[in-house]
């Protein structure tokens, strides 16, 4: 039986929601009007790499390293406790999940209540205890713990989940040649779960570099990263053909990361091994 019209709803929705935006970005990027003609140019690209704009982009791609990074390094200890939880991971994992279930942007106005710098929970609580109030609204680590916040569930999923099904016996053979705890960590499980630790960072950097919401409350608009540029120039300005070249770089540079990083993943898994 012959089944590839099961495709073709699919081909339709890949045709209208990713290959007809990616087409319109493209011709709005690498077009200009002209007197009422439509012009090839490279005006908009080369606009995209004056200081302002290109700092933007360093700066976003600065921040949602330092986001990824930090969530890495929460999350994977997380993960392996809730792997090692037998009966235990699913109601821990629904703990953990459930504030995924409220709107993204509730979320981030409740950080920015949180860390208000007069009525905020918690300064009150500092000045409660005798300490110095934090004013972090409007500076970067605010955006970064924005982001962590956020982000930090998409790291430990993917984690977690092929921590999971990592055999167990194979831990029990690298005990048995004399591996203890630590290198059983660094030698069996952590190059096992390369895959989801590559899942992870690519599910929080992408977001992470092109996040607007963020920065924007968090930041109160004294941080402006590529996001909060490309929303300005498809909102404000209505300047769509900047916007779109805009995107199509961070486009560009993102697919060069994650080229880079699959390479790095792909070198690790055929390096690894060796002796205890």
């Amino acid at each position: 039986m012959n089944c590839k019209w099961l495709a073709y709803p699919y081909v339709v929705w890949m045709m209208a929601f990713i290959l007809f935006p990616l087409f319109m970005i493209l011709y709005y990027g690498l077009t200009r009007d002209d007197a009422g003609q439509t012009v090839f140019t490279f005006e908009f690209l080369l606009k995209s790499f004056e200081p302002i704009y290109f700092n933007a982009m360093v700066k976003s791609f600065l921040y949602a390293g330092f986001a990824t990074l930090i969530c890495l390094v929460l999350a994977y200890p997380l993960a392996l406790i809730l792997a090692g939880k037998a009966g235990k991971s699913s109601a821990m994992l629904f703990i953990f999940v459930l504030p995924m279930w409220m709107n993204f942007l509730l979320r981030t106005y409740a950080w920015l209540t949180l860390l208000e710098t007069n009525n905020g929970f918690v300064n009150t609580l500092l000045r409660a205890i005798h300490l110095p109030p934090i004013n972090i609204i409007g500076t970067p680590n605010a955006i970064i713990l924005g982001m962590v916040y956020n982000f930090l569930p998409f790291m430990v999923l993917p984690i977690y989940n092929t921590l999971e099904k990592i055999d167990k016996h194979i831990l029990e053979a690298a005990h048995d040649l004399g591996a203890n705890s630590l290198q059983r960590l660094v030698k069996v499980i952590f190059p096992l779960s390369l895959p989801g630790v590559m899942s992870g960072i690519t599910m929080v950097f992408m977001p992470a570099v092109t996040s607007f919401v963020i920065p924007n409350l968090l930041g109160s608009g004294k941080v402006n990263l590529i996001g909060n540029l490309i929303e300005q120039q498809f909102l404000m300005t209505y300047n769509w053909g900047f916007g779109s070249a805009m995107s199509l770089i961070l486009m560009i540079a993102i697919l060069l990361a994650m080229g880079l990083m699959n390479r790095l993943d792909k070198g690790s898994l055929e390096g690894g091994g060796g002796r205890w």
